[in-house]
């Protein structure tokens, strides 16, 4: 493993020259910070929409924006995407006219189909790089910006959610040997027949993933505008702590259940790798933040509990399932076939529940039940909606007696039932589901009981 840092700035983190100037202070506090990779800007006071969702609907011809109930055309959000760029070059008081033409010429431009939304879409980090270098450069700093198409950060060409190509690690291995600051425009790549193709949404996480990994990192700093990872959502509880330390699977439980840290694929090649993430603060850099890391010893028994709302469940009740072979099989193949997730499946001997969002019922609730009935013909059957999920973690929990015992008393303390539990032999989560409007009770009420000091 080498000594160089790679980091990650989020979108509030590039938002506007204030944070840009924080990021450069961030990147010349410590020579090793060698790789920076960074998001197009984010929402700020000018702006409620992200730059990225207004590429979107550039794009589609005002598309994105309408299909979510908003009135922003496409050429309202050209203009206030060039303009959000022209700021920044204004606020940074850099040499910006071709930096805009580009960007302008790249907005006009007539490419069709997928191709035209990725191409689109990954301008927000093409030209936030450039603006960026070119700052570093005014300042005095030996940058320079290595676009995906040049430093070969190949990805399938799968649109809208490509996929990066294994030959992407050697590529960066040897093109990022500049001992110059590298500028890298997270979220997008380019396919073996030269089009933009861009990953998921988050895909700038994804992107500074692959680099520490190419690049054998000593440390993958992710920036964002939180300390760290909490161990529940402060927004609900103010005096909840920063997880100082926890393990990839803990924050992979986590964020399955409504954590929203960062793009778990980009934890996979660190953790392939052994390098720790660290998630810190631009606003707060002198915070040490939560380091990810393969393993630790715990000091607590649970570290977290995650919360996800909006949960529906499909009942089915049929004598002998448990002894019915390939029965399972066959219930989760309909949902797949209706492309419904699910997330748990907890059984009994003659019942089964499958967990699964509701809003993915949307629109199919009716013939789901219908194709189950016809293909399962079950005794009884029901689906239940609005509940939560609350989800103790922690690899603390394995092997202690009596934590969902009092998880479970804690909520009997506040009156409130429990729908549903779940727990896999790993020991290091479990799930309660319960009546969404008891949710917020509910967190506190483990909080209390779990993790507060």
């Amino acid at each position: 493993m080498g000594d160089k840092i790679v980091c990650k700035f989020g979108g509030s983190s590039v938002a506007n020259a204030g944070q840009i100037e924080k990021v450069r202070e961030i990147v010349l506090a410590d020579d090793k910070r060698c790789f920076v990779v960074v998001s197009a800007p984010g929402k700020d006071k000018s702006d409620s929409e992200k730059v990225t969702d207004h590429l979107f609907n550039i794009a589609t011809d005002g598309q994105h924006f309408k299909s979510r109930g908003k009135a922003i055309t496409a050429k309202e959000s050209y203009d206030r995407v060039v303009g959000k760029y022209r700021t920044l070059v204004t606020d940074l008081d850099i040499e910006g006219d071709d930096i805009i033409e580009g960007l302008e010429s790249d907005l006009t431009s007539h490419i069709k189909d997928k191709k035209r939304i990725d191409f689109f879409a990954s301008r927000g980090e093409h030209y936030s790089a450039k603006i960026i270098a070119r700052y570093y450069k005014k300042k005095g700093m030996d940058a320079v910006v290595m676009l995906p198409e040049d430093i070969g950060f190949l990805v399938s060409d799968r649109f809208g959610n490509a996929k990066v190509l294994p030959a992407t690690h050697t590529n960066l291995k040897e093109s990022l040997k500049d001992n110059r600051i590298c500028i890298i425009p997270g979220y997008y790549g380019i396919t073996l027949k030269g089009d933009i193709a861009v990953l998921s949404r988050g895909g700038s996480d994804l992107t500074g993933g692959e680099v520490a990994y190419a690049v054998d990192a000593a440390c993958y700093e992710n920036w964002t505008d939180t300390d760290g990872v909490y161990q529940v959502d402060p927004r609900l509880i103010p005096e909840a702590s920063v997880i100082p330390e926890l393990t990839y699977k803990e924050i992979r439980l986590l964020s399955s259940k409504g954590f929203n840290v960062f793009h778990f694929d980009a934890m996979v090649s660190c953790k392939n790798k052994n390098i720790p993430i660290n998630v810190r603060n631009t606003n707060n850099p002198t915070a040490p933040g939560t380091m990810i890391v393969n393993s630790r010893t715990p000091k607590e028994t649970a570290i977290g509990v995650a919360r996800m709302d909006g949960i529906a469940y499909v009942y089915i009740e049929k004598d002998m399932i448990g002894e019915t072979v390939g029965f399972t099989k066959e219930l989760l193949e309909i949902f797949k076939d209706f492309g419904i997730n699910t997330h748990h499946y907890p059984s009994d001997i003659d019942d089964i529940t499958v967990i699964v969002d509701q809003q993915d019922l949307k629109g199919k609730a009716d013939d789901l039940k219908n194709t189950l009935m016809t293909n399962l013909s079950p005794n009884f059957m029901e689906i239940r909606y609005d509940l939560s999920l609350l989800s103790p973690v922690g690899i603390g929990m394995k092997g202690t007696p009596g934590v969902m015992a009092a998880a479970s008393s804690a909520l009997f303390k506040e009156n409130i039932n429990i729908e549903i539990v779940d727990q896999g032999p790993a020991q290091i989560s479990f799930h309660f589901g319960i009546m969404e409007k008891d949710a917020d009770k509910g967190l506190k009420a483990l909080y209390r009981s779990m993790l507060k000091g």
